[in-house]
């Protein structure tokens, strides 16, 4: 893992709260990136814009800039492997309204299913589940999880029984989601006004993805980020600068909906690079 928290890295630019598969509500991770000294933060909630205005307002009245995000769950057909694009700066997140509903509409039809596998196997109820989703724009596999460790059948959200359950290969009560294209997102997003960046590429193995998706207009890359492998900040570095591409990064912060934990301001950027986020989103504007 690569953490950079030295004061001149001092944007957390990739961070999750209750309105998707994070555990914590929006003021209190305004409140915890106060407490870390964080200037500037991005909420990039899965597939969502809900509750940009209100992290907005409440970042300024706690001294934390907050920079309007999602992170889009898209797919790279021609590898058939997931590919996440944080979207920063989005001046018309109606136009992607569209898109979004979408993939919020298939990911509730596989989350109901799922559930209805996992109550077959644990006497679980929906209620339960629905209490652990309250505030989040779906229900996540993490709010199964935490259903079933509320009823005893697990002490943890990602062991043994979650890849029993999910593993997208073997999982008993996996149900997969369908996602847009990449290739199609990118243009979508500038037309919205927002910049495009390609995030945790080592997590999805996206280094050949990445080359592609420069000709396709991606504005950046995800440099640091705390699942990086050795090297991998350094190679994505040098392609970023190659290529004259953006470069960020955060922590991934999930609260405690995460394997391993990564509090706020594990990873960050620059806060040079907000300003050229900024800029780049204003010139999609005036398209």
């Amino acid at each position: 893992m690569t953490a950079n928290l030295s004061k001149e890295l001092a944007a957390d630019l990739h961070c999750h709260t209750k309105l998707s598969d994070g555990s914590v509500g929006i003021d209190d991770l305004v409140l915890l990136a106060q407490k870390a000294k964080l200037p500037v933060i991005a909420v990039t909630d899965h597939d969502t814009f809900a509750g940009a205005t209100r992290a907005a307002v409440f970042g300024s009245r706690h001294g934390v800039e907050v920079l309007l995000g999602a992170e889009i769950s898209t797919i790279d057909g021609k590898r058939g492997r997931k590919a996440h694009i944080l979207c920063y700066g989005c001046s018309n997140p109606n136009r992607l309204e569209g898109l979004l509903k979408k993939t919020g509409e298939s990911r509730k039809k596989a989350a109901n299913l799922m559930l209805k596998k996992v109550m077959r196997l644990y006497p679980i109820s929906p209620e339960m589940v629905a209490h652990r989703a309250q505030g989040s724009t779906n229900i996540y596999k993490q709010h199964i999880m935490h259903a079933l460790m509320d009823a005893g059948y697990t002490d943890s959200l990602f062991g043994d029984m979650f890849h029993h359950l999910f593993d997208p290969q073997t999982g008993v009560a996996y149900a997969p989601v369908e996602y847009p294209e990449v290739r199609e997102v990118i243009g979508m997003i500038h037309d919205a006004g927002g910049v495009a960046v390609l995030a945790h590429p080592a997590v999805y193995d996206s280094y050949d993805l990445l080359s592609e998706l420069v000709e396709y207009g991606l504005d950046g890359v995800e440099v640091w980020h705390p699942r990086n492998r050795e090297g991998d900040e350094e190679r994505l570095s040098a392609f970023a600068k190659q290529h004259q591409l953006l470069t960020t990064g955060g922590s991934d912060f999930h609260g405690m909906y995460t394997l391993h934990p990564h509090p706020i301001g594990t990873c960050t950027a620059p806060l040079s690079q907000v300003e050229e986020i900024k800029q780049r989103s204003a010139l999609y504007q005036k398209k």
